[in-house]
């Protein structure tokens, strides 16, 4: 009889490990994530979303479980991730940057999938449309003030004439943005030349070929370019070409400046977004993207010492 006991309880011991379940046996809700690369936007956005949970009461080994995947830069990777979380049968899917976003999409139409760190989800063919996405995707949008950059660009660079636009050809959030600030720069009457790289190993010298046709150059929330930051400012600050970027984090790896959104909060905002679906709320398919209405200023002091650029007392 203490055999058969000390059997079945060895296997529920297992069961319950299998399941996921707390000890108090429920079951607990699996999240998946998915970062495409590690770079600080990215960074902010994953731990803002967790923190967002946490406060919320969704916290990781208590009532969730969560599964933390970096895709390191390979959208074959992406792909292999996202069928890993639909075999996995997560609840709930987070997937941080455009590539990484398409891959889980095209992975399931039936666990609910948040986005972020997405521009423009529609033109990504993740939602039918931003304001009704009609699926099982949805989230929160990274789409930065284009035209208060390059108001920015003019006021900390006045006699600039042409703008020199980098960022990597396989990001549809980039070509989303470039051609926002394009219609700004002209609006400014400034001209613009493209840079674009297909890899990093390339970033080094699309900027040193920008640095001699170009008198400032600008790359938005471009994850290759975010990645490789430090070098874009080596280069271009060597050669004395400011780079006005597309977030914070892109500045303290030595840009010059940006007037961007604040990363961590866009994770906690989809964070809100995730609880309304966990606690059968809403659904995806009913709840637009979202957007942050506040944006910050960022610049990097030493950066401008090193160009020789005064940073005017009214920012």
């Amino acid at each position: 009889m203490k055999k058969t006991i000390i059997a079945v309880s060895v296997l529920c011991a297992v069961l319950m490990g299998i399941t996921g379940c707390s000890k108090s046996g429920e079951k607990k809700i699996k999240i998946g994530i998915i970062q495409l690369v590690e770079h600080p936007a990215l960074d902010k956005n994953y731990q803002g979303f967790v923190d967002g949970l946490a406060e919320a009461g969704f916290v990781d080994k208590k009532n969730i479980v969560i599964d933390y995947q970096n895709a390191q830069g390979e959208q074959a990777n992406c792909v292999t991730i996202a069928e890993k979380f639909v075999n996995d049968r997560d609840d709930l899917i987070f997937a941080i940057a455009t590539p990484a976003a398409q891959a889980v999409a095209n992975a399931t139409t039936t666990i609910p999938v948040l986005v972020s760190s997405v521009t423009d989800p529609e033109s990504a063919k993740l939602v039918a449309k931003n304001t009704a996405p009609g699926g099982n995707v949805t989230g929160t949008s990274d789409l930065t003030p284009c035209e208060a950059q390059m108001n920015l660009l003019k006021k900390l660079c006045p006699d600039a004439k042409t703008v020199g636009m980098l960022f990597c050809s396989s990001e549809q959030n980039s070509f989303f943005q470039v051609s926002l600030a394009k219609a700004a720069c002209e609006k400014l009457g400034l001209k613009t030349i493209e840079g674009s790289v297909s890899n990093s190993n390339e970033i080094a010298q699309v900027v040193q070929s920008l640095c001699g046709k170009c008198d400032v150059i600008y790359s938005p929330t471009d994850n290759m370019i975010a990645a490789g930051m430090t070098t874009v400012a080596q280069v271009a600050n060597e050669n004395k070409i400011p780079t006005i970027v597309g977030e914070e984090g892109m500045v303290q790896s030595g840009g010059l400046a940006t007037y961007g959104i604040n990363y961590y909060e866009l994770g906690k905002q989809t964070a809100k977004m995730a609880v309304e679906i966990l606690k059968g709320e809403k659904t995806p398919a009913e709840m637009p993207v979202q957007y942050l209405s506040k944006c910050d200023l960022s610049v990097n002091e030493e950066t401008a010492k090193i160009l020789g650029i005064t940073i005017p007392a009214d920012l």
